[in-house]
Parts: structure tokens; C-alpha cells; sequence
């Protein structure tokens, strides 16, 4: 089943509702409040150490990281905005708490409903981009898959050919029995 977002009443939702109330709630920004939350990552791994000068470049602009670990703290602050353009956007700050570092993974999202996808403006200022598939299992899970990505330099946007792409795909649900958000990340 296909997700979209649409606004209602001065704020997102998913359509078509989600099976489960409060997972369904952390999409919905209603009069615009941001939504904030505290949890625990279990796992943060990273690349090969080939990968090491990408990831520590990606702290200048709050994107990538070569820190990992287990039980990682980190916050969440989604604040809806109104971009330059008239865009309705929602700034993602994700902040990541390692012993000695604090590390961000921060986003700028707006839903295009010509494409039915977000569009995923990652760091800051951004240098990825990405489509972003919104689907809902059969479970009620929220699916979340990357999909065109393109180099942002400037106001110049070059697709990314499949090699150089990092395809993820995000899996939140909401567990009733602890009463917590739960999110996968492959």
C-alpha cells in the first residue's frame, strides 16, 4: 500500500491512516509544532575505513559520521517551516551522543505531490538528495525506502549514478507492549 503526505488542516499527515494512532501522530505537525523525542540506538556501525575521509568531511555539514558504537543516546527535533520558496518543509535534527562527540544527521524534507515522494535534502547546507518511498506493510509497519539520488553543489543537482548511491531503507513501528517507537535502519 502506497503512502502519501498530505497537508489537512494546517498540518501533515500520512494518507491513506495509518493502523497504528501513534505512529500515524509522529507524522502530523498540527499548528505547525515540532515534534521532539529522546532514544537509544543500539547500533551505529559505519563502512569500510576506506570510507573513513567521507565520513569525517560529512561532520563539516551535519550529515555523515565515523564515530560507531552500541547503546548510543541521540534526540530528534522535526520542525515544520515555510522554505524561501513557499514550500511547506519539515527540518530534521537528529543529534547523536558519543562519549567524547556529538554528531548530527540533519535533513530538510517536502512532499511532492506530482511524484507522490519526499524529497530528502540531507545535511547542512545539503549535499545529498534523495526520493523518498513511503509504503506501509502488512503489519501496519511504516516503510521507508531511498530511492534518486543526486549530488548537490550549490543550485546544481547531479543524478548519482546506482554505485555511488546509499540505498536505505527504514522500517518504524510502534510497540505497544513497551510503548516505543521502533526503527531499523538497513
Amino acid at each position: 500500500m502506497t503512502v502519501k503526505m498530505v497537508r489537512e488542516h494546517h498540518h501533515y499527515i500520512l494518507v491513506p491512516i495509518m493502523p497504528y494512532p501513534l505512529l500515524k501522530k509522529r507524522y502530523e505537525f498540527p499548528n505547525h509544532m515540532p515534534f521532539q523525542a529522546t532514544g537509544v540506538m543500539k547500533s551505529i556501525k559505519v563502512g569500510p575505513k576506506l570510507l573513513y575521509p567521507f565520513l569525517w568531511l560529512g561532520t563539516k555539514c551535519k550529515l555523515l559520521f565515523p564515530e560507531h558504537g552500541i547503546n548510543i543516546s541521540f534526540t530528534i527535533l522535526n520542525t515544520p517551516m515555510i522554505g524561501p520558496n513557499g514550500e511547506e518543509q519539515i527540518h530534521w535534527e537528529r543529534i547523536f551522543f558519543f562519549e567524547k562527540k556529538k554528531r548530527y544527521f540533519n535533513a530538510l524534507m517536502s512532499f511532492d505531490a506530482e511524484r507522490s515522494v519526499i524529497k530528502d535534502y540531507l545535511g547542512e547546507p545539503s549535499i545529498l538528495y534523495s526520493d523518498l518511498v513511503f509504503t506501509v506493510s502488512p503489519q501496519g509497519d511504516l516503510k521507508i525506502e531511498s530511492s534518486k539520488q543526486r549530488l548537490v553543489i550549490g543550485k546544481v543537482e547531479i543524478p548519482l549514478p546506482k554505485l555511488f548511491q546509499g540505498i536505505a531503507t527504514v522500517t518504524e513501528k510502534y510497540c505497544d507492549e513497551n510503548g516505543v517507537f521502533q526503527i531499523a535502519v538497513e
